[in-house]
């Protein structure tokens, strides 16, 4: 019932927001605050208002496709920009990769559960928060490790500890900030999200099957392809790329494998098995 509401009061707002000479983007949480500060700076240098839509990366598809508005789609990894491809809603060819990300696992502070290892996720004392892998990007990622690394009996024990799937990666990783669980696989970057409340415990090299990548592309909605275009060239420009950079994000593959310390496949999709439905 809240998920309609919400949809019938988008439908009113999405109608003021894409007023002529400027922009509206639905993109996944994975990107907020350097996306953000992108789009207040593009504002100051253009006087192109950027009307920013953030939330799990299939809810906001859904918004779109129902609303039929966007001119931009940002979503927080290569699985939900396939499904945009699919259902025919973006431009492949204005399709741009903008940043890297790399699964890891996301504590608090400090880690007070002492959590060393994927397979200390699976603890009776460990309560984990993931997110919904449905809409999120990062909760498929989540899914994915956990179906390749633990045995049919440590599967029933992780999801035993899953208190709760979250909607987007903001709410993830505000959920181990405000201690409402103890650990989640999250991207490395959330440390940088909130340092002073938030840990991150890199995964074994065996156990990250492939990295992240955002990309970014115009949708068939817009209403001038040039003008979202010239927000897509500004996102991956420098001065776009040295405000990611200032967030911590991986701007090249080579950055991302060097933390991991090996080469992983990048991007690609993974379909949610029926059992996580």
């Amino acid at each position: 019932m809240a998920k309609i509401i919400y949809f019938i009061f988008f439908l009113f707002l999405s109608s003021t927001l894409h007023a002529e000479n400027s922009l509206l983007v639905f993109a996944g949480a994975a990107s907020k605050p350097a996306l953000e500060e992108i789009a207040k700076n593009f504002e100051r240098e253009t006087k192109i208002k950027v009307n920013l839509n953030f939330g799990g990366s299939g809810f906001v598809l859904s918004q779109m496709m129902l609303t039929k508005k966007g001119d931009i789609y940002f979503p927080g990894s290569s699985d939900f920009m396939e499904k945009a491809k699919s259902f025919g809603v973006v431009i492949p060819e204005t399709e741009k990769k903008v940043v890297y990300l790399v699964p890891s696992i996301v504590v608090q502070k400090g880690n007070p559960k002492k959590i060393k290892s994927l397979k200390d996720l699976t603890s009776h004392e460990v309560k984990v928060v993931i997110a919904n892998p449905k809409d999120v990007c990062v909760g498929l990622y989540a899914v994915e490790i956990f179906e390749n690394a633990f045995s049919e009996e440590e599967k029933i024990k992780i999801r035993k500890n899953i208190i709760n799937y979250t909607e987007s990666c903001e709410k993830t990783a505000t959920a181990i900030s405000l201690k409402m669980a103890d650990a989640t696989i999250g991207w490395r970057v959330f440390k940088y999200w909130d340092p002073e409340r938030i840990d991150i415990v890199p995964l074994k090299k065996s156990e990250i099957l492939r990295i992240g990548y955002i990309p970014i592309a115009v949708t068939k909605y817009t209403k001038d392809k040039d003008l979202a275009t010239k927000f897509i060239d500004y996102v991956i420009s420098e001065k776009g790329t040295t405000i990611f950079k200032k967030y911590n994000y991986f701007t090249t593959p080579k950055e991302a494998f060097d933390w991991i310390g090996e080469k992983k496949k990048i991007g690609g999709t993974y379909i949610l098995p029926s059992s996580w439905q």
